[in-house]
């Protein structure tokens, strides 16, 4: 089986960094409070102006070189399902035209011990997976999920900002290890 996995907020807990990170950034620029802890983006967790994305972001890159908010068990799941005999695709959104993004990607995956066959960055994972015959995607994004779920099966790992996605081809997960069981199980 060719799985498709993405990085940020299922081998990451993005979540956790912008909750983190955000009301760090929040006291430090005087910005009232975390407005939605739900929020999927940062500019909606702290409501920020156009152009604060920018300064947080400049301010906190190391979430992509040095994030410690690798999600529990994800590098030993993933080995044991390649030694299932599966394909493991790492689908990201993460800027597909930086150079430097890829770097830091392939880095970090390195240094925490995330195998995969492939690394792909796009913004367009519906047409990726379509089109490469990817059979099971591990996904985070709400966006995402329904549109890839209309083609294949979706796992969604469970986060606060995506509690209501629900529907046909979708099944939640809480762990690694609950993925691991629910992929058995759809063999």
């Amino acid at each position: 089986m060719k799985i498709g996995i993405d990085i940020d907020g299922v081998l990451t807990d993005i979540s956790r960094f912008y909750l983190d990170y955000g009301a760090k950034f929040a006291l430090e620029n005087n910005i009232d409070e975390i407005a939605d802890p739900n929020g999927y983006e940062i500019e909606d967790i702290l409501n920020l102006k156009e152009g604060v994305h920018k300064e947080f972001w400049d301010k906190y890159d190391n979430y992509y070189t040095k994030a410690k908010y690798t999600r529990e068990f994800a590098p030993e799941i993933i080995e044991k399902l390649k030694e299932k005999g599966n394909e493991i695709q790492l689908i990201t959104a993460r800027n597909p035209k930086s150079e430097e993004s890829k770097s830091w990607t392939t880095d970090w995956l390195k240094e925490n011990n995330i195998y995969y066959d492939k690394l792909i960055f796009t913004d367009k994972k519906f047409e990726y997976c379509k089109n490469n015959n990817i059979d099971l995607m591990i996904e985070d994004s709400i966006n995402h999920i329904l549109e890839i779920s209309k083609i294949i099966p979706v796992i969604c790992l469970d986060a606060r900002y995506n509690k209501t996605c629900r529907g046909n081809n979708i099944t939640r997960c809480y762990s690694w290890y609950d993925i691991y069981s629910k992929i058995q199980k759809m063999k």
